[in-house]
């Protein structure tokens, strides 16, 4: 198939079976020879300010179903596949996204192949941006997250045959909690938890007790915590919890000392750790880009589209430009960790580049932490003034809100066994993708909701009867 006068780019992915276009114009199906097919609007960036992608695991694992499905339909065997986006530059970059994540994941194309063929023709994309609001001083392009993916695949944080979208899309909106996972098994990112379960101006807030069972389910072992204090953190701690605080200001870069606290905390926790600042974007993210740096020797920028990618909005302002300072430092202190591993427990270096998570090699006993709850600085303006934090966790409310907001003592978990019934029959028909919708927990946010509400309803009959 070849570039024609009503298209500014064509590209071969498959040979004489699968290609990529932009195209001036729509084109019309019912070619014998060829089937065009466009994702522009069907899988759309939820952005908070003038930020577009990349577009998250769900839509990327929701392409690759698509793509497959239509490469093994029947009526499609002898036919040329399109996919072609218009002439939004946003969408264009998101679309050459999707094809080259499929590209990595089910042809094995390395990220420089896939990359070098969309830029054919002299054809550029627009590089994705942070979720501030304002001037954009920090890009991430295409390759950066086609990096990401690729590794993230080689280190085991990808993979669609367990893949749940279903519940990956259920548990990031607010109102199931707000969370996502980054590393599995490793890292939970998620929205801080308040007080008391309740709405405010539009947005549900959650108190501890609605997470315990799914962080329990998922063998969460640690929570740290980045912002100001919104609950009482005994509350994770006589429940079983190990629970940290490491505060510095919305919006801002942590401190070395923070740094290196962090890691020393993930890398002797025995289970999952569950981080969060107030929208769980900005100040997690970079904490988190920080061990995956120091671990997995990403870069910044691949470190910082991967998170983004699993939790889009992350990362935000100075944050990324400190990030990338902090590159060298990291992978130099990540190589020394690994070469103490080598010296001390004699393991196998490749054992040692994708499973470090489950290895420590600092006495546990030597941890200078502080765990107590008193609040190191006092925040004026974050406790009194709405900070950034406050704004994009209600730009994500505001943007998931639908017409009426059910209560929080009816929230609806998610529902295993029906997906279970669906992804059988979407294997079915999809027999090249393999993607295995697992049942993974399904009722555990809600139960938590209920312990909460119940331990707040004996609260406050005791209250009632003190008062008699």
């Amino acid at each position: 198939m070849n570039a024609g006068k009503d298209s500014r780019l064509c590209v071969e992915v498959l040979k004489d079976r699968l290609y990529f276009a932009i195209l001036f114009h729509k084109p019309k199906n019912g070619s014998p020879s060829t089937h065009y097919f466009c994702i522009d609007d069907e899988l759309v960036y939820e952005n908070f300010y003038a930020d577009f992608g990349p577009l998250n695991l769900a839509m990327i694992y929701r392409y690759c179903c698509k793509l497959n499905k239509k490469l093994k339909s029947f009526t499609m065997l002898r036919k040329k596949i399109v996919h072609y986006s218009g002439f939004d530059q946003k969408k264009q970059a998101n679309a050459a996204f999707l094809i080259g994540c499929y590209c990595i994941l089910y042809l094995k194309e390395s990220p420089e192949t896939i990359y070098r063929h969309l830029l054919s023709g002299n054809v550029s994309y627009l590089p994705f941006r942070d979720a501030a609001f304002g001037t954009c001083s920090f890009h991430l392009t295409l390759l950066d997250c086609f990096h990401a993916v690729n590794k993230a695949l080689q280190y085991g944080f990808l993979d669609f045959n367990t893949f749940d979208a279903e519940e990956y899309e259920h548990y990031e909106r607010a109102e199931n909690g707000d969370f996502n996972w980054i590393i599995p098994k490793k890292f939970l990112a998620f929205s801080g938890p308040h007080s008391k379960s309740r709405i405010e101006n539009g947005y549900p807030h959650h108190a501890p007790e609605a997470y315990f069972p799914y962080f329990r389910k998922h063998n969460i072992s640690t929570v740290i915590r980045l912002n100001k204090r919104m609950y009482d953190a005994r509350r994770f701690r006589d429940a079983g919890f190990e629970h940290y605080d490491l505060f510095f200001a919305d919006g801002s870069i942590p401190s070395d000392t923070i740094v290196k606290t962090f890691l020393n905390i993930c890398e002797n926790s025995e289970g999952a750790i569950a981080v969060h600042c107030k929208a769980g974007l900005g100040r997690t993210g970079t904490l988190i880009a920080c061990y995956i740096m120091k671990h997995y020797r990403m870069t910044a920028a691949e470190a910082i589209a991967w998170i983004r990618i699993c939790r889009p909005g992350s990362v935000i302002g100075s944050q990324q430009h400190f990030l990338l300072e902090k590159q060298s430092e990291l992978w130099l202190e990540g190589d020394i960790f690994r070469a103490k591993l080598r010296k001390t427990q004699k393991v196998a270096v490749t054992k040692i580049l994708s499973g470090v998570d489950d290895i420590s090699i600092n006495d546990s006993k030597n941890q200078n932490v502080n765990r107590k709850d008193s609040e190191p600085y006092s925040d004026e303006e974050e406790t009194h003034t709405v900070t950034q934090g406050d704004k994009l966790r209600a730009l994500k409310s505001k943007r998931q809100a639908k017409a009426n907001l059910v209560p929080l003592t009816n929230l609806f978990p998610f529902n295993s066994s029906q997906k279970q019934t669906e992804a059988a029959l979407h294997r079915e028909s999809i027999p090249v993708c393999h993607c295995q919708s697992h049942a993974r927990l399904t009722s555990s946010f809600q139960e938590g909701m209920e312990i909460q509400m119940s331990m707040h309803s004996r609260s406050n009959s005791a209250v009632q009867c003190s008062e008699k």
